[in-house]
């Protein structure tokens, strides 16, 4: 008898409802082979990070460590702003990472995405959001990089990936499952 499905935490930085990364970890989803569970997890509702808070986690933080501690994968879908990663997704790494000694990110197999319309794809974020998860012992697919460049034909009307992009998006998540597979147990 098989192992039930890998859970697998999407986490999202971006917070507006038509954003092309929140577009895109959908399709992801739906790419997903069955031995993968793929859930979003919010980080909306996160408050901004403050020391002074560490021992009293307000409860959007207790529930978004609770759904990573439950995880045994990670899936960054990250935007650029100015070259970087967006604030609120630093701010939710940040809340994972304490009180110091009690972060729920190490040791995950993570794979990092992420999608705009510049040509660049979004190079400088990734290398940035993987600089900060290798300071916190998640373990990131470093091949094959994914820097997304979103045409007008990108998404079909259902939203998912058209032929060509659904190809290579499934190819990667081939390869993130073969790493989530080698790295979760």
């Amino acid at each position: 008898m098989g192992r039930d499905p890998y859970r697998i935490a999407v986490i999202v930085g971006s917070l507006r409802r038509e954003s092309i990364n929140r577009r895109l970890s959908e399709a992801l989803i739906r790419l997903a082979p069955p031995d993968l569970a793929l859930q979003r997890v919010g980080i909306g509702d996160l408050p901004l990070y403050n020391q002074d808070d560490d021992e009293r986690q307000a409860a959007p933080v207790l529930r978004f460590k609770g759904e990573i501690e439950a995880s045994e994968g990670l899936i960054f879908v990250t935007p650029e702003y100015n070259r970087s990663i967006p604030g609120v997704l630093k701010n939710a790494i940040d809340h994972g990472s304490r009180p110091y000694g009690k972060s729920v990110w190490g040791g995950r197999p993570a794979g990092v995405i992420g999608a705009t319309f510049g040509m660049i794809g979004t190079a400088a974020a990734q290398q940035h959001l993987r600089n900060v998860l290798a300071c916190l012992n998640v373990r990131t697919m470093g091949q094959p990089e994914a820097f997304i460049r979103i045409t007008d034909d990108f998404f079909d009307p259902e939203g998912n990936a058209g032929p060509e992009s659904r190809e290579f998006l499934q190819k990667w998540m081939k390869r993130f499952a073969a790493w989530v597979r080698l790295h979760a147990d």
